[in-house]
């Protein structure tokens, strides 16, 4: 049996470890990297290359859905799996347009999972039927494949593409869980001048005038969620610079 390489990104650490249980029981499955946020499945996949991410859709700070598109940008080949509470047209939608292969809701059953997952790794597309299955999704999405193929041929995208880059939006996420510019290059290993050259671009490219409306930017358009960083309880103070 083929082995996947897999990647997975859960903030629950509970959750996380009934699932590479799971997966390594079942056979044919490597775990090679456990992520709790955005910032950590961003590393472990350009570290590990890995054939299948199975990702969370509500992670602290960038959210899981930004992940996904994310790591499509940087790594094709990655089959993506997103894992969600709630089934909605929404977060369906989301998980499309990162090109995403399968939506599987946590309640389902572990063995149902696994066989999920199986498919995936051999090339099936599981989330069209999905689709297929809510007639408003599916002209919802037909009518995005019509506005992209009627685009014109050059100039820049629509306006609802992220403008930072990666480092970028994982330093703004930082930023919103209360880490001060030190903390920050500490957390990223860069230096501090590096963080306040990042925060500048940031300041430019969104044109707001300081890290708090910044922050409010992101999270008004959904690239990242205010929470605990990495799950471990730090209370958010954008307006933090120290």
């Amino acid at each position: 049996m083929l082995t996947r390489r897999v990647v997975l990104v859960e903030d629950h650490p509970v959750f996380r470890r009934g699932l590479r249980r799971l997966l390594e029981e079942s056979g044919g499955f490597q775990i090679v990297g456990e992520a709790r946020n955005g910032h950590e499945a961003i590393h472990l996949a350009e570290i590990h290359r890995p054939d299948l991410v199975l990702l969370d859709v509500q992670l602290p700070g960038i959210t899981g859905l930004k992940v996904g598109h994310i790591l499509r940008r940087q790594h094709e080949r990655i089959k993506l799996v997103y894992l969600s509470m709630h089934l909605d047209d929404d977060r369906l939608f989301e998980a499309i347009r990162a090109g995403a292969a399968a939506f599987l809701t946590k309640d389902l059953d572990p063995p149902a999972l696994v066989r999920a997952l199986r498919r995936v790794a051999t090339g099936e597309n599981l989330i069209n039927p999905l689709v297929l299955a809510r007639p408003q999704l599916a002209c919802r999405v037909l009518a995005e494949f019509r506005a992209l193929a009627d685009a014109p041929a050059t100039g820049p995208p629509n306006g609802g593409m992220l403008p930072l880059s990666t480092r970028e939006l994982e330093v703004l996420d930082c930023v919103a869980q209360g880490l001060s510019n030190k903390e920050i290059a500490q957390e990223l290993y860069v230096t501090e001048q590096t963080i306040k050259n990042h925060m500048t671009s940031v300041l430019r490219k969104l044109h707001v005038n300081d890290r708090v409306q910044a922050v409010l930017y992101a999270v008004k358009h959904g690239w990242i969620e205010l929470g605990p960083y990495g799950g471990g309880g730090r209370q958010s103070a954008v307006g933090s610079s120290r």
